[in-house]
Parts: C-alpha cells; sequence; structure tokens
C-alpha cells in the first residue's frame, strides 16, 4: 500500500450539488480558487458514479489535462478523471487535488486519491457516459468560483 501524507488522506468539505436536467446531470461545484471549483466538480462526478463515503484513499492516479481555453480544459480535465473509472484499473477517486493550473498554456496536472471501484463494496450509482459541452460555464463572482457542467448519463 502507498504511504500518504495526513495532508493527502484529509477529505476537504463537499462543495457542489447536483442539478435536475432533462435525461442528464448538471454538476454544480464552487470554491474559494477556480481550482477549487475543478477539484470539486470531478468529485462531484465521481460521487454521482457511487457513494463517495464508501471510497478509501488507499492509492494515487496522477491525471494531466490540456485545453485551448478554459471551457475546453475543464472539459479535458473532466473526460480524464472519467477514462480513469472507465479503464482498467477502473479507479475512483474520493478526493482530487490540482497539483499544477497553468492559466495561460490551459493545463492541469491533478492527484486523484482513491481505489479500485468494486461492486459489493461501492453501491453502483449512475453510470456516466460522457461530459458534455452543453451549458458548460465558468464564473467568477467576486471570488467565489462556480462551475456548471452537464454530464450525460
Amino acid at each position: 500500500m502507498e504511504s500518504f501524507t495526513e495532508e493527502d488522506l484529509k477529505v476537504p468539505e463537499v462543495k457542489y450539488e447536483y442539478l435536475d436536467h432533462t435525461a442528464d446531470v448538471q454538476l454544480h461545484a464552487w470554491g474559494d480558487t477556480l481550482e477549487e471549483a475543478f477539484e470539486q466538480c470531478a468529485m462531484a462526478m465521481f460521487g454521482y458514479m457511487t457513494e463517495i463515503d464508501t471510497v478509501q484513499i488507499c492509492e494515487r492516479q496522477v491525471v494531466e489535462a490540456d485545453g485551448h481555453d478554459m471551457l475546453s480544459l475543464l472539459f479535458h480535465f473532466l473526460d480524464e478523471c472519467l477514462f480513469l473509472f472507465c479503464a482498467d484499473p477502473f479507479f475512483i477517486a474520493r478526493k482530487v487535488s490540482i497539483l499544477e493550473f497553468d492559466r495561460t498554456k490551459f493545463h492541469i496536472r491533478a492527484a486523484a486519491y482513491g481505489e479500485e471501484f468494486q461492486i459489493g463494496k461501492h453501491p453502483q450509482g449512475s453510470e456516466v457516459k460522457a461530459i458534455t459541452y452543453s451549458n458548460m460555464q465558468i464564473h467568477d463572482n467576486e471570488g467565489k468560483f462556480e462551475v456548471f457542467v452537464i454530464i450525460d448519463i
């Protein structure tokens, strides 16, 4: 088992919610920084796939994503996180921490902390088929950053 620092194991406060949307689900996440809003959005997506409280921090996966603007960066970041779940080792994250966030080159490098998804241990929530650009939004409201992303379920 990989060793983690106390900070690695600290799970952040939940700053996201699920909004109803016809045939899909809209993730609404927020934070004190844009990085925190992105992290919370990724955790919201993982939380929609299972009861996140059942996920233990046993391993870490690194995710990297690039875009050509902030919306495409958010899209590709979430898409890479979804790929972790959809491909071997079928990884589900309890916590996501952005390690690098380049706002001019539109690059993210993040650590996802969690474990391999196991039927029986982790209740199966809704399958997330894809991230969409539909009505994707990023807002800076005087120090409160918000993101809205519709996921195809």
